[in-house]
């Protein structure tokens, strides 16, 4: 491998695109993707996926119902939103320029909206704006998450590229390492413990024999740092962390070196030869014990806990086999809608045990972010129908009437849930819980997501009672814009 497969991985080869080259199909042991259809559409590129194409700004936005006046901060959205692209065939979802769409709250107004894109040097370029000092290794418009860390903003991405900061009017500051100790890559789902003041990391790369977890500890200094031995260089999205241990989701979507050096645009393949299995690291040291599990593709931890002798992991997983690259939509394929399931994994007989706890289409799973790596009650998830059709694209769709638009409150103590219904053509992005001030209750407080209003062709800021959620929303936030459906997001308070 040479020092530009990283590069490779992240800009892929438009020539073999174009030349109608299946990204990502892999040899060998790989499981090649289904084959498009000659006619071609990129639902990733249309609909509530289509990308804006101007950074805008509004002050004093119409507002619906009444903003609470606690909420004084900022709600914060990342997502792809490629800029200046000139071949649909050489795109991939997940590798658009990320940008952040933000809403300004204070004092019971809607103060701003502002969508800016994270200034790289590629994204400066194509902007035509001059970029500041020299260009990082692996530098890359972080397109996933976004999270406040101790008095910063930054945005994320996993598998080489350094967080860029971010102001609080959302204007790029520059990449940021945790003075000077971060070396090499991050991930896009860092896990804060705010009972130990600890932000945690499993990072991975396309060309180490390893994954590494980082510990930053209350100084804001990647103070510790474990080498876990892994095989085929697997991608590992997410993770979860419990009050002793970190779990690490070890799955057979693995790297495609033949495919780096063909140009393919994501060359991460479905690798049957590959084990599935889940690794529990202590988090003050130790060696991982690991545990087999059937194949699955899991998308996104909601949280873990300790129960005994467990550790409870609930989590969005799909059906075996999962396509990173697609099958030539521009997008991830998969074999199923994603669901809710719960790993039970039992240390003292050395067992996972699994079941489902709701199998309605739904992802993004977000917790009350006080209880990360402890006992959860509650949880929130976003049921999107355009979203569940894209991953199924061209050949094989469900009709349009099997999903819905909705928000989900799953409540895990009774096996409960509460759905709070929303119109065909509202396409709902992830719902970030926001305690109340001095709350007395795990959902005391607010979800807030950003959904599309196919009546105004733009998007609202919903603010819902997280105890109240198949009611009205207490707020609606008119935007004078689309954001299109994205990842991750965070309420930044306001200090």
């Amino acid at each position: 491998m040479t020092d530009l497969t990283r590069r490779n991985v992240l800009r892929g080869a438009a020539a073999l695109a174009a030349a109608g080259g299946l990204a990502g199909t892999g040899t060998g042991a790989a499981v090649a993707a289904p084959q498009a259809p000659t006619a071609r559409h990129f639902p990733f590129l249309e609909g509530a996926f289509e990308p804006v194409t101007e950074e805008l700004t509004a002050f004093d936005l119409p507002v619906t119902g009444r903003i609470p006046r606690e909420l004084n901060g900022r709600y914060l959205r990342n997502g792809p939103n490629v800029l200046g692209l000139e071949d649909p065939r050489a795109h991939h979802w997940m590798l658009g320029d990320g940008m952040v769409h933000g809403v300004r709250l204070r004092d019971g107004r809607a103060e701003w909206y502002r969508n800016r894109w994270v200034r790289s040097s590629q994204v400066a370029k194509k902007l035509g704006e001059p970029y500041p000092g020299p260009v990082p290794p692996d530098d890359f418009p972080c397109n996933t998450h976004v999270i406040p860390y101790r008095g910063r903003i930054l945005t994320l991405q996993e598998s080489g590229p350094l967080p860029y900061e971010l102001d609080d009017e959302l204007n790029t500051v520059g990449t940021y390492d945790f003075r000077g100790t971060l070396k090499g890559p991050l991930t896009a789902h860092t896990k804060f413990d705010v009972h130990a003041g600890e932000l945690h990391a499993i990072a991975y790369y396309p060309t180490w024999d390893h994954v590494r977890h980082l510990v930053v500890d209350p100084t804001g200094r990647v103070s510790r740092t474990t080498r876990i031995p892994v095989a085929d260089a697997p991608m590992i999205h997410d993770f979860a962390l419990t009050e002793h241990h970190v779990v690490i989701l070890d799955m057979p979507v693995t790297f495609d070196p033949a495919g780096a050096e063909r140009g393919d645009i994501v060359p991460y393949v479905w690798n049957d030869r590959h084990p599935a299995r889940v690794g529990v690291l202590p988090r003050k040291g130790g060696a991982v014990r690991w545990f087999e599990v059937d194949p699955v593709y899991y998308s996104h931890t909601l949280n873990a806990y300790e129960e005994g002798g467990n550790i409870v992991v609930d989590m969005t997983n799909f059906d075996a086999p999962f396509f990173v690259a697609g099958k030539g939509s521009g997008g991830p394929y998969g074999a199923s809608t994603p669901r809710l399931d719960r790993w039970t994994i039992d240390l003292r007989h050395g067992q996972v045990r699994t079941r489902t706890l709701d199998d309605r289409p739904q992802e993004f799973p977000r917790v009350n972010e006080a209880l990360v790596s402890r006992r959860h009650r509650y949880g929130y998830t976003a049921a999107s129908a355009e979203m569940a059709r894209a991953y199924l694209t061209l050949d094989g769709n469900p009709p349009d009437e099997a999903f819905g638009n909705a928000l989900i409150k799953q409540d895990l103590l009774r096996g409960t849930t509460e759905v709070h219904r929303l119109p065909r053509g509202a396409a709902a992005s992830e719902a970030v819980f926001v305690p109340r001030e001095h709350a007395r209750a795990e959902d005391d407080g607010y979800a807030i997501a950003y959904v599309h209003d196919p009546d105004r062709g733009a998007s609202d800021l919903v603010i819902l009672s997280a105890q109240d959620f198949t009611g009205e929303p207490v707020a609606r936030i008119q935007l004078p814009g689309r954001v299109p459906l994205g990842f991750h997001g965070s309420w930044i308070p306001d200090a």
